[in-house]
Order: structure tokens, then C-alpha cells, then sequence
């Protein structure tokens, strides 16, 4: 955004502080109207034919356009990805404490990274893996949805859990 002396054009749209048209002016009328209210001259629509230019306070304008960003950043959820480890042979009673740790993330909004991990010869049980996750993505239906199917990323089978 231009203001008062940085503005280029010759003729402007102005508009003064209460919000009403003054019509086009020639850019030293329109400074001078700005300076003898003791406010800036801005210009708002650089793009227009001719440019429209606004009568304000332009620190306080930063001011409270800075207020609304720190505002809206903080309305912001900030997303984080928590991550639940299980093996090949992890028993049903284990499964059951892990989804309930599943289920407290999965309620404060937050997603869940569901990772097998082989160990050794239990590389070889991959269908066992699937079916652990598959066991998780079914238990875990009614609060979550499965945003990411399992795959195999070199020793580890993962998932991925979202809020429904």
C-alpha cells in the first residue's frame, strides 16, 4: 500500500474518514484535504481507473490489521501427528490399552501414526502386521477414520488415523 507521497497518479478517487465519496481530485488537492485532517492518505485500490486512495489513520490501520492476524493465527488448530508403536505379536489385551491411548489423541483432535514393528525373523510375518492394523482400523471405527491404508517402509508397516 502507497501513502501520501509515494502515491504516483495524478488524479485519485478519494474518500475521506467517515467512509463517503469526494469524487476525483488531483493528488495535491487530496494530500492537502489528508494533512489539514491531520490523517494519511492511503491508497487502497491501486489496480482502479482512477486509483481509489482513503483518508485515515494509516498507523492504527497497521495496527489493528495486525491484531486480526495475531487473532485468527491464534484460532488456528495446530495439527500434530502422535505415533502408537506395536509389534507383530502384541496381544489383544495390549491392543486394547493402546487404543485407548489412540482414542484420548483422536478426541483432543490430533492424528495417529499407527506403526508394526518388525524385528529380525519377524520380517517375515508382514500378513500378521496387516492384520494387527487392520484389527486397530476396525476396533477404532467408531471414533477415528483411516486416513492412510498400511504400507511397508522398509522394516516398519504404518497407518495413519484421523478424527472422524
Amino acid at each position: 500500500m502507497n501513502i501520501n507521497s509515494e502515491i504516483k497518479a495524478r488524479d485519485v478517487r478519494l474518500i475521506d474518514a467517515e467512509g463517503n465519496q469526494l469524487g476525483v481530485l488531483p493528488i495535491s488537492t487530496a494530500l492537502s484535504t489528508a494533512e489539514n485532517a491531520g490523517l494519511d492518505l492511503v491508497e487502497i485500490s491501486p489496480n482502479a481507473n482512477p486509483p481509489v486512495c482513503k483518508i485515515m489513520d494509516y498507523g492504527r490501520f497497521r495496527y489493528q490489521q495486525d491484531k486480526k492476524q495475531q487473532e485468527a493465527r491464534k484460532k488456528q488448530a495446530a495439527l500434530q501427528v502422535k505415533e502408537i508403536k506395536v509389534r507383530p505379536k502384541t496381544d489383544t489385551h495390549d491392543l486394547d490399552i493402546k487404543l485407548g491411548h489412540i482414542e484420548k489423541f483422536i478426541s483432543k483432535k490430533n492424528k495417529v501414526k499407527v506403526t508394526v514393528m518388525f524385528r529380525g525373523r519377524e520380517i517375515t510375518m508382514t500378513e500378521r502386521g496387516r492384520w494387527v492394523l487392520e484389527q486397530v482400523a476396525e476396533r477404532a471405527a467408531e471414533f477415528a477414520t483411516v486416513e492412510q491404508y498400511p504400507k511397508m517402509e522398509g522394516r516398519t508397516m504404518t497407518m495413519l488415523l484421523g478424527p472422524r
